[in-house]
């Protein structure tokens, strides 16, 4: 999400924009006006460099999207199709209230990717069996949207068949496409993106020339090379960006006058096509030999990655045969000084780095041409495979939500070590190693479709395929397709008899005692429970441990069992000794399900906020839910209608996103649902609750309807949470955490006042400092005192 405005250089106030080829964006105050950018949803990225020219360019496709459902940007590679079009969509943003979206293309080889891809771009909504496209087409049917499609000719006609789907079903809407060929379908309109003229050329030369060497400028004596060089390079912000960078070392003179005799070298030579790809190849040439012999190998390599990389994956894959891993830091360096690798995230906690896809294309053939093709594949498959398998073994523990987080990240690479099959026992491996991906990750569908083909290419009876096995089962159990749960169960129970694997035995007991919960076959639920337990335990198995314990609670509420609350107690305790942060939200959940059963309102809720509380950072879809759920049952019972009307509407929603409804995956909850729906329609009316239910399903993803239920008045904590005034930019339980901070408590305190975990409390803490620019508790007690003293 975009959380600030744009920083407006000093050549804006002077009345122009200023624009370029670069991925990112920034825009000038002229063309959208200043914004409460804090409202806008999307994913486009932020800026890193200014942007150049382009003015009218950007004006007349934000009215072609006023007008057209679908805007294509054609041109030559480097032209800046790309740049233009995030910053189009970036200034048409307020006309979309569901958000601008990106969805980048360029690295997905295969056609039957492109639905995926889009999907993962808003939000990870790959979940049930039905194709991903009809699914897409729900999602996008009642939403204000503007999508970007970038980088569709190599996929052209699947891009077209979705686009033409999505058009179809989706009346809200917007396409921006870029691509070097047209759609051809007859929403289409064309804009084609033709080269920067000579003033917009210079301009984004000495912008690229100053970014690299602060002391370049352009004067009287050197505009005149300026502009040849431009020129030779026919306007190609790309190729001017990589000319850019060599004006560290080389005038601008020097550097024409290289180029010109490598047009030459291109015109007499076999590198046939139109005159501007001869250029942007020219460019990329120069470039490329002005390069170390360390820096060209470096470059070879990084083209195996799919989409951006981290620094700790480069270093993995790229390095040995004549590279120590020491070198790759400095030789990543200096390639992105050059403006061959662009450094596109410094934000989080580990940067990452991308080459444009005409660098990508230009250093993949040279892989190609120096025989290490398939053993920097091989070396990328084994890199994601160790990090896949690292990231599930350590599953639980402090850094879960980031390795959530990395998984996302690293989706692309993910489905370029899938593709690469000449091991198929391997990515077998890789494909159960992922488990948690697909199932908490909101990617069912696709880790489905990955582990039918894994375990097809791969049918000898191995220890690999009983993890790939009993993955697969617990994917198809939480899609709700309890035939291949089965089918796929029988098996992997087979093969763990026959190769002596304790661990798939547990499992499998653990997911037959959840089968069999759905389908409401108590008492066999319930002995599998019992029996898997012990057995998780005597593994120790953490996930499988916590697992076991929500099914067997889980099972003790539904049948009234006097050891429900014990249990449910043990879950708690067992996720927090494991440092399971996302198995701490379901026994909270649990624990208010069973204060509900037992009538006690109150820490019902208290405990059910909790677990709604402790999702933030995660994209657990089913598990809000079911949150939001049972919140409304308790609203409900005790007398909060039109509050709870609000939270079935939230939590309907979410569910739309998943493709389904409760009664698909959670039968039990569905029929505490209706009943709940039932008695706040007797109590408000169809009409006021349909009103109320309507304003809850206005929040549809985790996060916003987190921070909704949230934000209802039923705290049961005792707290008083006021400031509420206009000044305050705090969630309501950022309020809770402030206030107990003005009562001097300390995070332990915090947390088990509010039924947080530590690590919870710290981060509210650490947002709020972040939100009102504190430096410390004092501070956020000092405001907090004084604010609540305005508003009594």
């Amino acid at each position: 999400m975009v959380t600030e405005g744009p920083v407006r250089p000093s050549c804006c106030r002077q009345g122009r924009t200023r624009c370029g080829h670069a991925e990112t964006r920034t825009e000038c105050e002229e063309v959208a006006g200043p914004t409460d950018l804090s409202t806008v949803q999307g994913n486009l990225p932020g800026a890193l460099t200014t942007f150049v020219g382009r003015r009218r360019e950007v004006a007349e496709i934000r009215r072609l999207l006023s007008e057209a459902r679908l805007v294509t940007l054609t041109g030559v590679g480097g032209v800046g199709k790309t740049r233009l079009a995030l910053e189009a969509a970036f200034a048409a943003r307020t006309g979309f209230a569901d958000g601008v979206w990106l969805a980048d293309l360029a690295s997905v080889p295969d056609p039957s990717e492109v639905a995926g891809t889009v999907a993962m771009a808003l939000g990870g909504l790959d979940l049930g069996i039905r194709p991903v496209a009809d699914h897409l087409s729900s999602y996008l049917s009642g939403r204000q949207v503007l999508l970007v499609l970038d980088n569709c000719e190599h996929v052209i006609d699947a891009c077209a068949g979705l686009v033409q789907s999505l058009l179809s079903s989706a009346p809200g809407l917007r396409i921006l496409a870029t691509s070097r060929h047209m759609l051809a379908i007859p929403a289409e309109r064309l804009v084609t993106v033709h080269p920067l003229p000579q003033t917009d050329a210079v301009d984004l030369l000495r912008d690229r020339a100053a970014a690299v060497g602060p002391k370049f400028q352009v004067t009287d004596r050197n505009w005149s090379a300026c502009a040849r060089l431009c020129r030779e390079l026919d306007g190609l912000p790309l190729a001017i960006e990589l000319a850019a960078a060599r004006l560290r070392t080389l005038t601008v003179e020097q550097v024409a006058d290289r180029l010109e005799d490598r047009f030459g070298l291109l015109t007499s030579g076999n590198r046939l096509g139109p005159p501007r790809q001869r250029s942007l190849r020219a460019m990329i040439d120069y470039s490329y030999e002005l390069c170390g012999p360390a820096e060209q190998l470096l470059w070879h390599r990084l083209s195996v990655f799919s989409g951006s990389f981290s620094l700790d994956a480069a270093e993995g894959v790229c390095s040995g045969d004549g590279m120590a891993p020491s070198d790759v830091m400095d030789l990543l360096d200096r390639l992105v000084n050059q403006s061959i690798v662009l450094a596109t995230d410094k934000q989080g906690r580990h940067a990452r780095y991308q080459l444009l896809e005409a660098i990508r294309e230009y250093g993949r053939e040279r892989l190609a041409e120096s025989g290490e093709e398939q053993l920097l594949r091989r070396r990328h498959r084994d890199f994601f495979l160790a990090l896949a398998q690292h990231i599930d073994g350590d599953w639980c523990g402090p850094r879960q939500a980031e390795n959530m987080a990395r998984l996302r990240a690293e989706h692309g690479n993910l489905r370029s070590a899938l593709r690469y099959r000449a091991d198929p026992r391997a990515t077998l491996a890789l494909a159960a190693a992922l488990r948690f991906h697909w199932v908490l990750g909101g990617l069912l569908g696709e880790g489905r479709r990955q582990l039918e083909h894994a375990l097809t290419a791969a049918p000898e009876p191995t220890p690999a395929r009983a993890d790939g096995l009993i993955c697969g089962a617990w994917v198809a159990l939480c899609q709700g397709d309890h035939a291949v749960t089965e089918r796929w169960l029988t098996e992997a129970e087979k093969l763990g008899d026959d190769l002596g694997l304790p661990s798939v035995k547990a499992w499998a007991e653990t997911l037959r005692a959840s089968l069999a919960t759905r389908q409401e076959r108590w008492a066999e639920a319930r002995a599998l429970a019992e029996a898997a337990l012990p057995a998780q335990r005597a593994l120790q198995d953490g996930p499988g441990e916590i697992y076991a314990l929500l099914v067997l609670g889980l099972l003790r509420i539904l049948l009234r069992d006097p050891r429900a609350t014990q249990t449910c107690q043990e879950t708690l305790a067992a996720a927090e000794a494991h440092g399971d942060l996302m198995g701490r939200g379901y026994a909270l959940w649990l624990l208010g399900w069973d204060a509900w059963v037992r009538g006690d309102l109150e820490a019902g809720t208290r405990f059910a906020r909790s677990s709604l509380d402790t999702g933030r950072g995660f994209h657990d879809y089913l598990g809000t839910a079911q949150e939001l759920e049972l919140l409304a049952c308790l609203s409900a019972d005790g007398g909060h209608h039109n509050r709870a009307a609000r939270l079935l509407g939230a939590a309907t929603a979410v569910l739309r996103e998943l493709g389904t409804e409760i009664a698909a995956v959670n039968p039990y909850a569905a029929r505490s649902r209706r009943e709940c729906e039932k008695a706040v329609v007797r109590a408000l009316g169809p009409q006021a609750y349909g009103a109320a239910f309507d304003e809850g399903a206005r929040h549809s993803t985790p996060a916003q309807a987190i921070d909704y239920g949230l934000g209802s008045d039923d705290t049961g904590t005792g707290v008083d949470t006021a400031p509420d005034t206009a000044t305050n930019p705090l969630t309501h339980r950022e309020n809770q955490v402030a206030a107990l901070v003005a009562q001097g408590k300390s995070n332990q305190q915090i947390a088990s006042a509010l039924a947080l975990s530590p690590r919870t409390a710290e981060f509210h803490i650490k947002n709020i400092l972040a939100k009102l620019a504190f430096g410390s508790r004092a501070q956020i007690a000092a405001w907090w005192t004084g604010n609540h003293s305005s508003a009594s």
